[in-house]
């Protein structure tokens, strides 16, 4: 159980490093525009918030990252869970879908980990 968690936990991490490069890098370039649903000006005029947005995600894939390559089942527990709770605040204030993009993938990482 101990590696499927770790498995799913690791996906969990590379959504967040590709969500962080879209804030951060693609925010106002097309891709980052689609991925969104923005148009070219509201994109540039909430790029700030973006890179913002872009770095805290990166946090949780760097959290999930040390908590696989050696700080430990807590650690990554406990970022799945910063990871789940994100989710569910982004799906009450911007966009019902970041449930299913954050929230799910962590939870199905959290369920064989809790079990392990």
């Amino acid at each position: 159980m101990l590696i499927i968690g770790n498995v799913l936990a690791a996906i969990v991490a590379l959504i967040h490093v590709y969500i962080a490069v879209l804030e951060m890098f693609l925010w106002t370039k097309p891709q980052g525009r689609k991925a969104f649903g923005f148009t070219p000006e509201f994109a540039e005029q909430t790029k700030v918030l973006g890179l913002n947005q872009g770095l805290y995600n990166g946090f949780l894939a760097a959290g999930l990252f040390w908590g696989l390559l050696g700080g430990g089942k807590a650690v990554v527990i406990f970022f799945l869970l910063c990871v789940a709770i994100a989710g569910i605040v982004g799906a009450l204030t911007a966009s019902r879908r970041i449930i299913y993009i954050q929230t799910v993938p962590a939870a199905l990482a959290l369920i064989p980990l809790l079990l392990a």
